[in-house]
């Protein structure tokens, strides 16, 4: 735009008003500087847009064509300044969170929820994958956060710790004792029991293999899952001993539902939390981000 946009704001309120006295008290500014500034533009523009006469001024054909677009804009402008306005009065924006489902339901969730009591206009999408993925949407921006466990490659990511979990096996007392009856008191768990993994795409999964192999553990009979909630829900049913995070059977435990399976040396802990990319923060997860800082100084 080769003309400054104060001659089309001037001559937008010339052509709305019809009256340059009243334009000037409209825009705060003498008339002769609005009369100059109409001039200025119909040099520029090489053509006449208003006939001058005692009640007022009105458009020509050239003027009438341009106080089409100019209008157009200037309402377009207008719109936008009320939606920012409301954005900013109603907190409103989008926030995109990547999340495994374990992760969402045991983690994200009382987030969400205290969030969205908060701030009911903020649109919430939620992608569901396994972390892997995540990580990735998150080096590409496609997302804007996601629940994670602490990669070890923070690449361009910032991270933000908010539990440590503790992966355990767990069983039913039945199934040991079962067990125990059937294959004798000192037979080897990992070689007679059904051990019950998740599947070898999982994070979690590529985890409890490695401390397996580091104190050579080699399990006989794999069941292989697809979600930590049928992890659980199989060792509660008796199925055989499964892997699962310590945090999300807790109560289980507490019940005698399950009992934790002990091991010669403790599987180590991970730390679960949000991470997002060191570029600029929408205002959305900025907004997000000092809520779950202001959380966590609650559960402190």
């Amino acid at each position: 735009m080769e003309q400054h946009l104060s001659q089309y704001k001037i001559f937008y309120e010339v052509a709305k008003t019809g009256n340059i006295s009243r334009a000037a008290k409209e825009l705060y500014i003498s008339q002769p500087a609005i009369s100059k500034a109409i001039s200025k533009l119909e040099d520029n523009l090489e053509v006449t847009l208003f006939t001058r006469n005692s009640r007022g001024v009105h458009l020509t054909e050239e003027g009438e064509l341009l106080f089409t677009h100019t209008k157009a804009a200037f309402e377009f402008l207008d719109r936008g300044e009320k939606e920012l306005k409301r954005i900013r009065d109603f907190n409103i924006g989008q926030l995109r969170i990547g999340v495994s489902t374990t992760l969402c339901r045991y983690i994200l969730l009382p987030y969400l929820k205290a969030f969205i009591d908060k701030y009911p206009h903020v649109k919430i999408t939620i992608e569901s994958q396994a972390t892997a993925h995540t990580l990735s949407m998150l080096e590409h921006q496609q997302i804007d956060i996601g629940v994670v466990a602490e990669p070890e490659n923070k690449k361009s990511l910032t991270f933000t710790p908010i539990q440590n979990i503790h992966d355990i096996f767990v069983s039913t007392q039945s199934y040991l004792d079962n067990l125990h009856l059937r294959e004798g008191d000192e037979a080897d768990l990992f070689q007679t029991a059904n051990i019950m993994l998740l599947d070898r795409n999982n994070l979690t999964r590529r985890h409890i293999d490695d401390y397996m192999a580091q104190h050579n553990m080699v399990p006989n009979q794999v069941l292989e899952v697809t979600t930590m909630d049928l992890l659980i829900e199989f060792a509660k049913i008796g199925m055989g001993v499964g892997c699962v995070i310590k945090e999300f059977v807790q109560d289980e435990l507490d019940r005698k539902e399950l009992v934790e399976i002990p091991l010669e040396a403790e599987i180590q802990y991970r730390t679960i939390g949000f991470a997002y990319s060191n570029f600029p923060l929408s205002s959305t997860l900025g907004l997000f981000l000092n809520f779950i800082q202001e959380q966590a100084i609650i559960k402190n």
